[in-house]
């Protein structure tokens, strides 16, 4: 398998949030094109991803920055949804939300409509897991992918955000997981 290294549409979103997202837009890029680059392996696209797989890869964890909450997902889903409505990108609006929506849903997505949704929420929990969980994704892939797109603080930025989430609020430390 060979890392994909371009993935257009993505990168255009993320230039246009990074003021916003400012000392960890080197963190988050690396994660989104860790994401694309698994969701290609889990997926069986090798490194086309569509734009709905872009948008969704690139907007997925943007509410953490855009609304400064770690409670972030329908605040990503709004900026993705804000996005789509003034871009000419051909995007599957309900996978395109269910995949930010779901990333984090911690049982399988079992509706066949939403079957890149739940590649997606894998791709994103191999990244999350530092591919500890894999899905059949080899391990050398993943290291390739690592390599090529290091961390660069992405973990320490969720356990700062984890921290600071629990602080506000204890009984929900991570809000973002549900079932």
């Amino acid at each position: 398998m060979k890392v994909c290294e371009t993935f257009p549409t993505a990168e255009a979103i993320l230039a246009i949030h990074r003021p916003r997202i400012g000392r960890d837009y080197v963190a988050y890029r690396n994660h989104v094109y860790r994401v694309l680059n698994l969701f290609g392996a889990i997926a069986g696209t090798r490194g086309h991803a569509s734009d709905t797989v872009q948008v969704a890869a690139a907007f997925h964890d943007i509410g953490i920055w855009t609304h400064h909450t770690f409670d972030y997902l329908e605040p990503s889903v709004e900026e993705a949804r804000a996005f789509i409505a003034t871009s000419s990108c051909e995007c599957a609006l309900p996978v395109l939300e269910a995949m930010i929506r779901d990333h984090h849903k911690i049982r399988r997505i079992a509706d066949p409509a939403l079957a890149d949704a739940e590649a997606f929420r894998r791709a994103d929990l191999v990244d999350l897991s530092l591919g500890l969980v894999r899905f059949g994704v080899p391990g050398e892939f993943v290291r390739a992918i690592r390599t090529r797109f290091p961390n660069a603080g992405f973990h320490r930025l969720l356990l700062r955000e984890t921290a600071r989430q629990f602080a506000r609020s204890p009984l929900r430390p991570l809000p973002m997981f549900h079932w």
